[in-house]
């Protein structure tokens, strides 16, 4: 499917943003609006965490149990006076809608963060059970667009379950063990994808 350049540009300088004030050790606006008392987590390791080279590497664990790595991009970290982590994420629209989690496609932006909480959870670090959406939401009520979109600000927070991904990963291991292939989801993109153009190729014989 086609890249969403406009929301990895805006991901992008809100990096920069948020690391500015990482390297000053102070809150952004939002935190201070929110009243959230944390500061942009500094550590060797967040470039990595972010994939910031474009390498996928990520913050990468190992699951014991069924030998599976695990990686979670993330967009940013935050940390608290008592070095409880906060996972953030970054997500971009243009609605006139209230803004929620709860319709079905933001489901995945959901088990999204639960992962990045069980990855970092892994990795020895405290995590907070709420992570942030941090929503970047492109007004359209300008007279001219003078170039330049202007977005309105908010944080949005989850309280995390990460309950499903244990199981879940034992599954994902047997159904790779298995010689059985499972049935396709009616839901899965790319088995529908798959499914429809072989039936082209085929009426083209």
């Amino acid at each position: 499917m086609p890249g969403f350049s406009l929301n990895s540009a805006v991901d992008a300088l809100l990096k920069n943003e948020f690391d500015l004030l990482r390297k000053e050790q102070r809150p952004h606006e939002l935190m201070v609006m929110y009243k959230i008392d944390a500061v942009p987590f500094e550590h060797p390791d967040l470039a990595e965490w972010r994939d910031d080279k474009h390498a996928y590497i990520g913050a990468s664990v190992v699951h014991e149990p069924t030998n599976l790595e695990i990686c979670g991009i993330v967009d940013d970290i935050w940390v608290r006076p008592d070095g409880e982590l906060i996972v953030v994420d970054y997500k971009s629209t243009s609605t006139k809608e209230e803004i929620s989690l709860e319709d079905k496609y933001k489901q995945g932006y959901k088990r999204q963060m639960e992962l990045y909480q069980w990855v970092f959870r892994r990795k020895g670090f405290k995590v907070s059970d709420t992570g942030y959406f941090v929503y970047a939401n492109a007004t359209k009520d300008r007279d001219k667009f003078d170039g330049k979109l202007e977005f309105d600000m908010q944080l949005i927070p989850h309280k995390g379950d990460t309950s499903w991904i244990e199981p879940l990963l034992l599954k994902i291991k047997n159904t790779l063990n298995s010689d059985i292939i499972p049935e396709a989801s009616p839901n899965c993109e790319y088995c529908s994808y798959i499914n429809k153009t072989a039936k082209v190729m085929i009426a083209s014989v």
